[in-house]
């Protein structure tokens, strides 16, 4: 099973958790794509999605599944949404594809977040993967010093403009043994719209796909 496979087999294991008749959440990414693709099948169920980026928003229009603004859905049923990096308490590290601050919205709005990916994102302590703070572009260069003295290494993404027209610097160096205080500490920085910690939110369920078939991680 290569790795596109593994996203594939993921993605399709997510369709389990719809709710039939209520309204779901929808990210954004290479997996989240074959989700959406899956999606098409149930299209009977689904009275409509909200989705986390614009990218998401066309591939669910081209299926057939009305896109809904979060402001007019309530609470939705479950959010299904990929991530760069998972630890086994299903805490996470997003951002790669730049829809954080959109994905930690709708993730926050709803019952049940459902992690989809392959086996190589769970790692045993999150930071590998550069971190992801999109923020305000007057403050990039404040937050960067800042980001500096809690001991990572910001580069800012080149020609990079977010759907909410930030910037987003991501940060290496750092070893996150402490998710949730650093998604604080970051979050409270002026300037800061969000950063790709996924902690204080992290997912309800983790689904990893792989050589084995797909393994599904639980909170203990």
């Amino acid at each position: 099973m290569d790795q596109n496979q593994a996203k594939q087999a993921a993605a399709r294991a997510a369709l389990k958790y719809l709710v039939p008749g209520e309204l779901l959440g929808v990210g954004t990414g290479s997996t989240v794509n074959f989700f959406i693709d899956a999606l098409a099948e149930h299209r009977a169920d689904i009275p409509g999605a909200v989705s986390s980026s614009n990218a998401s928003t066309e591939r669910l229009k081209k299926v057939g599944i009305p896109v809904v603004e979060l402001n007019n859905a309530g609470t939705l049923s479950i959010y299904v949404d990929g991530a760069d990096e998972a630890d086994h308490h299903l805490r996470l590290v997003k951002g790669g594809g730049g829809a954080l601050t959109r994905e930690k919205i709708v993730a926050a709005a709803s019952r049940k977040f459902v992690c989809i990916a392959d086996e190589s994102k769970l790692v045993p302590v999150l930071g590998t993967f550069p971190l992801p703070v999109e923020v305000i572009p007057m403050a990039r260069s404040y937050v960067a010093r800042e980001l500096v003295r809690l001991g990572g290494t910001p580069k800012l993404r080149a020609g990079f403009v977010t759907d909410n027209g930030g910037e987003i610097l991501d940060v290496s160096g750092l070893s996150i043994t402490d998710p949730t205080s650093l998604e604080t500490t970051i979050g409270m920085l002026a300037g800061v719209i969000s950063c790709g910690l996924f902690a204080r939110r992290g997912a309800d369920v983790l689904l990893l796909g792989g050589p084995n078939g797909v393994r599904e991680i639980l909170p203990a």
